[in-house]
């Protein structure tokens, strides 16, 4: 190999990782690529626990004055899908929510952030609960740096208007994807 070849295949390496330290990432603790019965939801024929699991997220983009959380999936079969969960107003200097958050009766949320309604209805987490024998879902949690310090709505604003402020004012987005399904018994 050349030389000159050589340094350039060593600076293509540290450019890659330098991007790739500096780029907007989401993670959790306790959810991997499969959602379990602890994120499940109770209620809809589930059994679950209901717990939202606990997130992190870094390097947020410069000009990022508040967050917001959503899950979706994509996969559910209403033709326009199904919001989990959606949390806002979540100040700039705030970079993780704690595991079950999402129950609002927990106060868990970081003070100022709001828990709108999701589709089963109600405030706060509402996890995972695909039809039986319907196949693999996909949860899709996201976080938003936008470029507000409040959206302006309220814990009642449903799913669709929260996501079109968002819509209006992300800067940058990082998700990570879960699967979840429950067989047919």
């Amino acid at each position: 190999m050349q030389k000159s070849n050589f340094i350039f295949i060593v600076l293509q390496m540290l450019a890659a990782t330098v991007i790739g330290q500096n780029s907007f990432t989401l993670k959790s603790n306790d959810l991997g690529g499969e959602a379990t019965i602890t994120q499940e939801f109770n209620g809809f024929g589930c059994t679950g626990e209901n717990q939202s699991p606990q997130l992190s997220w870094s390097n947020a983009p410069e000009g990022t004055k508040s967050f917001a959380i959503t899950m979706y999936d994509p996969d559910a079969p209403t033709g326009s899908g199904w919001w989990h969960w959606v949390v806002f107003d979540i100040s700039a200097d705030v970079n993780e929510l704690a595991a079950n958050a999402g129950n609002v009766k927990l106060n868990l949320t970081p003070k100022g952030a709001i828990q709108s309604i999701n589709d089963y209805g109600m405030m706060g987490y509402g996890g995972p609960c695909p039809p039986k024998g319907h196949g693999l879902h996909q949860y899709m949690i996201t976080v938003h740096a936008l470029k507000t310090d409040t959206l302006g709505l309220t814990a009642e604003t449903n799913a669709a208007v929260v996501g079109y402020y968002l819509w209006n004012n992300t800067l940058a987005k990082a998700s990570i994807v879960a699967y979840y399904q429950k067989t047919a018994e």
